[in-house]
């Protein structure tokens, strides 16, 4: 079921599609323009409610889907963003079309952007791809000025040639480092060097009084610093509570789980493993010596035929 969150930007609110606007939508299609870069033209009705009907079919992956693009209540636009249907793997692809009549005012480049901010930040996809007409340069354009870099061209819908283009998610905003004040530098090391490794990580610098873990652009450190006034971690004070990692399945979340107790960790909430955090929220929760928490937490839909 097309069910996807509501965008809203400056001028524009992306909405859900939904049978309703089927009328809109085939008067928007009324203009030859807009399917022009088509196999086949949708200015025939019955075309575009069959079209419609396969949007509203749409059951792929939570957050994606289509939608409706509005201004001041006005249907103006169609979008996407959804599971490739020409690309494999599965990749999400970015898709949108604008009436003529609202051109030249940075409307798509806005609905596109909000789509491009919701796929990489709000459902933190790995990629969002595009296929563009080789003949359509304005859209060319548009997704280069978003960031989207050309990595080749194949024959695509069934329409001709076209431009693949691919935006990888941008490190703004992303954490640069965390920092740990332990009291026992080596006790740290043990349980947080040796869990870190596990996920990825990799020793990144060490110095006298501390050692860091680097993943992508962040990382991590544990220091025994020569200001540290205190000896010990309180969890429930204010300040630090925990920190949760992502790990690829259930599989491995039991793993790292059974084998966190002979590194210096202690499990906690054991008595709900491993939903504590819900009955959809499959994770390991741990304790090491000096009272720091962790959260493994499984991706979604990793391992969805085990109980739990």
């Amino acid at each position: 079921m097309n069910n996807p969150p509501e965008l809203k930007t400056e001028r524009l609110r992306l909405r859900a599609l939904t049978e309703a606007d089927a009328d809109a939508i085939i008067g928007l299609f009324a203009d030859p323009a807009m399917s022009s870069h088509f196999a086949v033209p949708l200015t025939e009705p019955d075309r575009i409610r069959e079209m419609v009907g396969r949007r509203l079919s749409y059951d792929g992956p939570a957050g994606m889907g289509h939608w409706v693009i509005e201004r001041d209540g006005e249907v103006i636009g169609l979008a996407h963003l959804r599971p490739s249907q020409e690309l494999p793997g599965d990749v999400p692809e970015l898709g949108y079309y604008l009436a003529r009549a609202h051109g030249g005012q940075g409307l798509a480049t806005e609905a596109a952007k909000a789509l491009l901010e919701h796929g990489l930040v709000g459902l933190g996809l790995s990629s969002v791809w595009a296929l563009v007409g080789e003949s359509n340069v304005a859209s060319q354009n548009l997704v280069r000025r978003l960031g989207f870099l050309d990595v080749g061209g194949g024959d695509h819908y069934g329409s001709g040639p076209h431009r693949v283009f691919v935006a990888l998610p941008s490190d703004h905003g992303r954490a640069h480092h965390i920092e740990l004040w332990v009291p026992d530098l080596g006790r740290a090391e043990e349980s947080w060097g040796w869990l870190l490794g596990e996920l990825g990580w990799r020793e990144f610098q060490r110095w006298p009084a501390g050692v860091s873990w680097k993943h992508g652009a962040t990382y991590l450190v544990v220091e025994r610093s020569p200001a540290l006034s205190g000896e010990e971690h309180d969890r429930t004070a204010p300040g630090l509570n925990h920190l949760a990692l992502h790990v690829e399945s259930r599989d491995r979340v039991d793993e790292l789980a059974s084998k966190a107790v002979e590194h210096g960790w202690s499990p906690l909430f054991a008595d709900r493993y491993p939903n504590a955090g819900g009955d959809h929220h499959y994770a390991a929760y741990l304790e090491n010596a000096d009272g720091f928490e962790v959260e493994l937490v499984a991706l979604p839909g990793t391992d969805v035929t085990r109980p739990g």
